[in-house]
């Protein structure tokens, strides 16, 4: 018998309350198949989930098959992220190297568009990890009503709220505050890693790099020269003979 998801509420009542917002900049850019124009925007779509689900999506990571049914309208958005959220990348790299409390939060934050609630949306979520495994946890947080009231069957899911009224800093993305390994596993890896350099480099652009012929080239070697100069002896006056030094008429 599989146990029920938990029941969890927010930890502060401001999460339930729709913001107004005026539209800019930071505003997340909405891609959704309800508007697509040209082959183009299907090809803009395509990487705006793969930055959702894996941020960067090498060549051998990304699946021309699930891509290639989307394009032919074989399947919905929502089916592509399922697709993403259940491919070997993304289980080795979130489900393996992270235990299931970490795990959860990754998915919320990539498929709900928020943070997690507190430690008891951590526990309800693992306990369905834990008993119907990642499918069947998959499948749960896509079909919640949560999910389908924002996102549907045909947006892609992205970050809720980046921007808050009243702040002057809005919240930091997923991928920054959320790193791909936890503590234990990027301790293994061996990073990060502290180097410190005593060098101070500039970074010049090609353009403005001396060319061939340069007189700035020759600058290091010019400075270089220490060129020995006869000093001029220092006669003191005391030491001068007037009467023998001036000629008589």
């Amino acid at each position: 018998m599989a146990i029920p998801l938990l029941g969890y509420a927010p930890l502060v009542q401001n999460s339930r309350i729709d913001g107004y917002e005026v539209p800019g900049e930071e505003q997340p850019t909405i891609y959704s198949t309800e508007n697509l124009l040209s082959g183009t925007d299907l090809d803009n779509l395509i990487e705006a989930a793969y930055r959702q689900i894996f941020f960067h999506a090498f060549t051998s990571d990304r699946d021309p098959f699930l891509e290639s049914q989307l394009r032919f309208g074989q399947i919905t958005v929502r089916d592509f992220i399922r697709g993403l959220l259940l491919s070997p990348t993304f289980t080795d790299g979130f489900y393996a190297k992270n235990s299931n409390y970490r795990f959860v939060e990754q998915c919320v934050q990539r498929v709900l568009g928020r943070d997690v609630y507190g430690e008891r949306e951590k526990l309800a979520w693992a306990v369905i990890v834990a008993t119907k495994g990642i499918q069947g946890f998959i499948d749960q947080l896509l079909d919640s009503e949560e999910y389908l009231e924002n996102f549907g069957y045909d947006t892609v899911p992205y970050q809720r709220r980046r921007v808050l009224p009243g702040r002057a800093q809005g919240e930091t993305p997923f991928n920054i505050k959320s790193p791909f390994y936890n503590e234990y596993y990027r301790s293994i890896l061996g990073f990060p890693q502290i180097i410190w350099q005593t060098e101070v480099r500039r970074f010049i652009p090609q353009e403005k790099k001396p060319q061939a012929g340069s007189p700035a080239l020759f600058m290091d070697m010019a400075r270089a020269i220490s060129p020995k100069v006869n000093p001029s002896p220092r006669i003191s006056a005391v030491n001068i003979n007037i009467e023998a030094s001036v000629p008589k008429r």
